[in-house]
């Protein structure tokens, strides 16, 4: 009688161990080996999909058809965006996101724009039943015709459906709860998810179905499972949203067919979710100038965004002042407060400093650093800055003003708002404004301060 294999597997990146040890050799992180029976998972188990469609022929580089493959719109404006223009077929799109977000709710409704407008689709649930997706459905007030479901957890089942069927586009939720017969450990493990992803990655390749797969995040906030499981698809996307908001963000991480870093941005309302095509002025809901609060503009993927930067400077009690960010990084900020500090004659040692974003908007490009600070200035000097004029720029170490990427279509984006005046490097000065605009150019920081005086 043969014995039965025992290896372990890391539940965080997947390495395969031959003993148990604390610590995973691979990560470094520690009781995450956990007792898998059977062999090892096979070695072709992650790739031969990308090529499948062409075969295992080589193929001259003028012979390939590089023309450009129209994306499908899926009804759904601010997530054609996200994706680059719309569903390429034979894509495989990750969405991941808090319980509750509204990942299923997306894909639902996208699903049902999809079959309305002609395309065949099939949407499959692992965690609710037929009844409870069809319940949702009525809520949305979607279309129940057309409609495909299927409850089913056997990737391998799935897909001899999906081949029956043959669907444009295909919904998984989630992949979490997928299992393959083919390796021997529970659903939900490393090498379940990573095995069941691969089989319907290559189904998606082979077939020119576009894949949504909907994936679970760790209280890290990363998608749970193999981190190989982001490098296999051909878009990440992450639903983002502050515990009080109503509006969601859906980030592109990666994307294979179009800008990284892309950011669409819904409202949930009782029938849904919708776009929001001027998230600019949601984010500006303010009612005029307040000391501390600067209006910049920062670009998320293609499409510049105005939004509102608050600071609140106050004396602290404490030997070792708070710095507080909340939208940005906070190693930036205390950058920041040095520079100023040195080049600006401002000092903070003796103050707390707190900054947020409003609007739940996490800002991570440089062009954000001019507004900071003159924010910080702005609330310890208790005197506002004008409630028309936006800023933008970098900051160096040396206390210079640096450019920053599409200046001219900041400024653009800044006076389709109704706004004046901005504060922008010199470099980023137009040779042609808009009607009635004014930009003052910035070579320093100290002259971003005598201008702010």
């Amino acid at each position: 009688m043969s014995r039965t294999k025992i290896h372990y597997e890391c539940q965080a990146c997947g390495h395969v161990a031959q003993r148990w040890g604390g610590q995973c050799a691979g990560c470094k992180a520690w009781n995450t080996l956990a007792e898998q029976s059977g062999g090892t998972p096979r070695a072709g188990a992650r790739g031969g999909y990308a090529g499948a469609a062409t075969g295992s022929q080589v193929i001259a580089a003028t012979a390939v058809d590089v023309s450009a493959v129209p994306g499908t719109a899926t009804g759904l404006a601010e997530l054609d965006r996200v994706l680059g223009g719309g569903l390429v077929p034979g894509a495989v799109v990750l969405i991941g996101g808090d319980p509750g977000i509204g990942k299923s709710t997306l894909l639902l409704q996208a699903l049902a724009s999809l079959i309305a407008a002609g395309v065949k689709g099939i949407y499959v649930t692992g965690e609710e039943s037929l009844a409870q997706v069809v319940q949702r459905a009525e809520r949305l007030n979607l279309a129940r015709e057309g409609l495909a479901l299927m409850a089913e957890t056997e990737v391998e089942r799935i897909i001899a459906a999906a081949r029956r069927e043959k669907p444009g586009v295909l919904v998984i939720d989630s992949v979490q709860t997928m299992h393959t017969e083919s390796v021997q450990s529970a659903p939900g493990g490393v090498a379940q998810v990573r095995e069941s992803t691969a089989q319907l990655v290559r189904f998606a390749k082979t077939t020119g179905t576009a894949l949504f797969l909907v994936g679970h995040v760790t209280k890290e906030g990363a998608i749970a499972g193999p981190r190989v499981l982001e490098h296999m698809v051909d878009t990440v996307l992450y639903f983002e949203s502050e515990n009080s908001s109503r509006f969601r963000l859906v980030r592109a991480i990666k994307n294979r067919y179009g800008a990284v870093n892309e950011m669409g941005i819904f409202a949930m309302t009782e029938h849904g979710l919708k776009g929001v095509a001027n998230p600019s002025a949601i984010f500006l809901s303010r009612a005029g100038a307040s000391p501390g609060s600067v209006v910049m503009v920062t670009r998320e993927g293609t499409r510049p965004l105005l939004v509102e930067l608050q600071a609140l400077v106050d004396q602290s009690n404490l030997g070792n002042p708070r710095r507080l960010a909340v939208g940005m990084d906070p190693n930036r900020l205390a950058l920041l407060l040095a520079v100023l500090n040195r080049h600006g004659g401002v000092a903070t040692q003796d103050q707390d400093v707190f900054i947020n974003v409003v609007g739940g908007v996490r800002i991570s490009e440089p062009a954000a650093d001019l507004a900071v600070v003159l924010a910080v200035v702005s609330s310890l000097r208790d005197r506002a800055i004008e409630a028309d004029t936006v800023v933008f720029g970098e900051l160096g170490l040396s206390g210079e003003v640096r450019p920053v990427p599409n200046g001219e279509e900041r400024i653009r984006e800044a006076s389709k708002h109704g706004f004046k005046r901005a504060l922008a490097p010199r470099a980023n000065v137009p040779r042609k404004l808009p009607s009635g605009f004014e930009v003052i150019p910035i070579d320093t920081l100290q002259d971003a301060l005598d201008r702010t005086r």
